[in-house]
């Protein structure tokens, strides 16, 4: 019966409850409607510079009404104010909507800017400037209205006030000072003047921190001038102390830009200290007094004139390296030429220590002389060959046993081929060329103006290239290598053809000339100057090996050349010679990526620096008969057991003495504490100035070594060492200023930053750029000059060391 009455009357309680939900919601609608007619709106006729106390709820909203005049000729900034007076106001924040003629600017007080990992700062003053629309006629009444409203029931006290910027155009070469904070950005306009097509806008302020933000924006609304959108569109550099900016006329079609400058709510960017994580996530933290007072000033670039007198003054100077060498090569390619002209005649020995085929080194015998007997020297000499020289027949065969002798000369280390050796040392510059082919296909420049770090101050443009002057100064490297493989290949022609006449000097004496390291130095050179210039188009940490890859390869290729002088049958392989320098690249690479504070890093590196010291000198002391194998440590105890237990047996070679190990490896040792302790953040320097503290150390033992074997340094020779000597110290001077580091933050990088120096074109590091490629320049001609005193001197009585 119960189901039957419901199925009876169910189609009537569907309609009735149809029914009731559709007055319910006419019910809603209605009182919606009546809430909404209750809102009170009120417009006021406002005017400048009147401040404007009131409250709003949500049942109200005010809108303020403004009008000025706008002239063509003359531009003034509108600046809006507004402080929140309540507390609490940050759970119902007021709305200000700024409706302009062409722009809307609105914002939220209190306004919550967000720091890193979002952390939330609220700030209840906060002040913005008004975009200001072109207007096309002479002079214009323009409207903007100011609406204020809340969706809060409580009342929230305010004021307001909108004030005219009379300085909002900034003047040429007219320092103007301000104070700018998170939630009271600033900006200005400037407007290219007649005859100005480049301006460097300056940016300074004697407080290093708030950190801050420099831009330069294009006249357009709306202005980015908050810390979360000031990076959307145009250039910006973070600043602490000072900023600059190159503006060019040609990328702003109005002829004019905004300078904005926006103080950031946290310091991380510009190095300053990470603040405290907020325990919850929707917690606001107190900013503080983060106001900041600075100078900006927009001063004319450079003209065109100063861009030419720079080239000239660029080119002038390595073509009078040119010019220097054509009139010095003449001179010396005459008497070249007249030396070798005399075929069939033997050339006369200044050393008289023997006959022809005797090597006794003169500091030797002296000492031998002084501790054994009186006797005559021509009897020293006939002892130490009986009793020292081994007199197997194979003794001028077999390069096992003649690296055994005590007195070692450059013929007993000259046995191979010369063709063969020759092909050996070309391999040098064909790998070069490789990798210097495959270095610049990987070259890709991209960033901001917060992600190079120039110097600034002295940063002029050329079309797209941000710092011309950077790049211009490393043409010395290309010119000055380029010199010196002309200088090496004249060398080389004059050798080939005194080969061809099988001219005595050539064939058998002086040092042998193989020219492939040199030519390998020489491309190097020319190699470093271009991806030097390759890294200064935006010079950071992520493009440094650029830069910094071929003064590894310098370093290294000038040892093998000092080693090979003496030693060309057993110098390392060019595979193997530039796999160490990639094995060294690839650390540097590591260095700067893991190597900051990380002593894990810094362990490891200094274990395998002194392992491979301690390999590279036995390989060297053994005359490269010692091989890393299975059987090493049982060597090593054999050779422990017979040279220092059983009997005490002298070094190899006298003058490949096991002092000069120790010491080389005390100073591994020493440097590798230095690492430990002090773990620099510059690792890719750390690790070039150990390749050049041991070119330095081993050119100084060669220099020694050669005076003590009683060999003189000729004329050419001494001038290029003392003026390579002085360019080098003025050279590193320069290079100790310090313009810029990629070591710290863009922000902390431009501190250093300096004006010009030379021509108001080229700075401190340019000044470095040309000085160390003259440096480098007169460094590999004293390599290449400084045995020519032996040219006229047999083989076998040139000693080893």
């Amino acid at each position: 019966m119960v189901l039957r009455s419901c199925c009876k009357f169910g189609p009537v309680l569907v309609l009735f409850r149809l029914g009731y939900v559709a007055l319910l919601w006419l019910c809603v609608t209605h009182l919606r409607c009546a809430r909404a007619e209750t809102k009170t709106v009120v417009q006021k006729d406002a005017e400048f510079d009147v401040t404007y106390n009131d409250t709003v709820t949500s049942d109200n909203q005010t809108i303020y009404a403004f009008n000025h005049t706008v002239s063509r000729n003359k531009t003034e900034g509108v600046r809006v104010t507004v402080d929140v007076l309540s507390e609490g106001a940050e759970s119902s924040p007021i709305l200000f909507v700024v409706r302009q003629k062409q722009a809307v600017l609105s914002f939220q007080v209190p306004l919550i800017l967000r720091g890193l990992y979002q952390r939330k700062y609220p700030y209840a003053h906060v002040g913005r400037t008004l975009c200001q629309p072109p207007t096309r006629t002479l002079t214009e009444t323009q409207y903007f209205f100011v609406d204020v409203s809340t969706l809060s029931s409580l009342g929230t006290q305010y004021q307001l006030r909108i004030s005219r910027v009379d300085s909002f155009t900034l003047h040429t070469d007219k320092k103007f000072s301000f104070t700018a904070s998170p939630s009271q950005p600033q900006y200005f306009k400037y407007v290219f003047p007649d005859g100005v097509d480049t301006a460097i806008v300056k940016v300074n302020s004697e407080m290093t921190f708030p950190c801050s933000v420099m831009s330069i924006q294009d006249i357009q609304c709306p202005v980015y001038d908050l810390d979360n959108n000031v990076a959307f569109i145009g250039m910006y550099q973070t600043m602490t102390k000072t900023a600059a900016i190159t503006v060019q006329r040609k990328d702003f079609p109005s002829n004019s830009f905004y300078v904005v400058v926006v103080v950031k709510t946290e310091d991380e960017a510009c190095g300053g200290p990470l603040r405290f994580y907020p325990l919850r996530p929707d917690e606001l933290i107190d900013a503080g007094n983060r106001s900041k007072t600075l100078d900006v000033v927009v001063s004319p670039a450079i003209s065109s004139d100063v861009y030419v007198m720079g080239m000239l003054f660029c080119l002038g100077i390595f073509l009078s390296f040119y010019l220097l060498t054509f009139l010095v090569a003449c001179v010396e390619n005459k008497r070249s030429v007249d030396r070798f002209t005399v075929p069939g005649v033997t050339p006369v020995s200044p050393y008289e220590y023997g006959s022809f085929g005797e090597c006794v080194c003169p500091f030797t015998l002296q000492r031998s002389l002084e501790s054994v007997t009186g006797r005559s020297r021509q009897e020293s000499l006939s002892s130490i060959e009986e009793d020292d020289y081994d007199t197997l027949a194979d003794i001028d065969s077999d390069k096992n046993i003649v690296r055994t002798k005590k007195y070692l000369c450059v013929s007993d280390l000259a046995r191979k081929d010369k063709r063969v050796l020759s092909k050996k040392y070309q391999i040098y510059f064909c790998v070069l060329l490789l990798t210097c082919s495959s270095l610049l296909q990987v070259v890709n420049v991209t960033g901001n103006q917060d992600i190079c770090y120039y110097n600034f101050l002295c940063a002029h443009p050329l079309g797209n290239l941000s710092a011309f002057n950077n790049i211009l100064s490393n043409l010395g490297y290309v010119m000055l290598g380029l010199l010196f493989l002309l200088i090496v290949l004249q060398r080389d022609i004059i050798h080939s053809r005194a080969l061809d006449r099988n001219d005595l000097n050539a064939l058998e004496c002086g040092i042998p000339k193989h020219f492939g390291l040199f030519y390998a130095m020489g491309t190097a050179l020319m190699m470093e100057g271009l991806l030097s210039a390759c890294y200064h188009v935006c010079p950071n940490y992520t493009n440094f090996q650029f830069d910094t890859s071929f003064m590894y390869m310098i370093a290294g290729l000038c040892v093998l050349k000092l080693y090979q002088k003496r030693h060309p049958d057993i110098n390392a392989s060019a595979y193997t010679a530039y796999a160490c320098l990639a094995a060294v690249i690839f650390f540097s690479v590591l260095g700067v990526v893991f190597g900051k504070g990380n002593m894990v890093f810094w362990i490891v590196f200094s274990v395998l620096h002194i392992l491979a010291t301690m390999l590279l000198s036995t390989q060297l002391y053994y005359m490269g008969r010692w091989r890393l194998d299975s059987g090493i440590l049982r060597r090593i105890v054999y050779v422990i057991y017979t040279d220092c237990i059983r009997q005490c047996s002298g070094p190899i070679s006298v003058d490949n003495s096991s002092l000069t190990y120790i010491v080389l490896l005390l100073f591994c040792l020493s440097r590798a504490a230095y690492g430990l302790l002090k773990t620099p953040n510059d690792f890719a320097s750390y690790l070039l100035a150990i390749a050049i503290c041991n070119l330095l150390l081993y050119f100084a033992f060669y220099i020694i070594m050669k005076l003590r074997s009683g060999e003189r340094i000729q004329c050419m020779a001494m001038v290029c060492i003392l003026f390579t000597a002085v360019v080098w110290g003025f050279a590193l001077f320069f290079f100790f200023q310090g313009l810029s580091t990629w070591q710290k933050t863009p922000a902390e990088s431009r501190e250093h930053n300096r004006e010009c120096i030379v021509l108001s074109f080229f700075d401190d590091h340019d000044i470095w750029h040309f000085l160390s490629s003259i440096a480098m320049f007169g460094s590999f001609l004293v390599l290449l000059t400084m045995d020519d005193d032996l040219d006229d001197v047999q083989r076998d009585k040139i000693f080893v060391f």
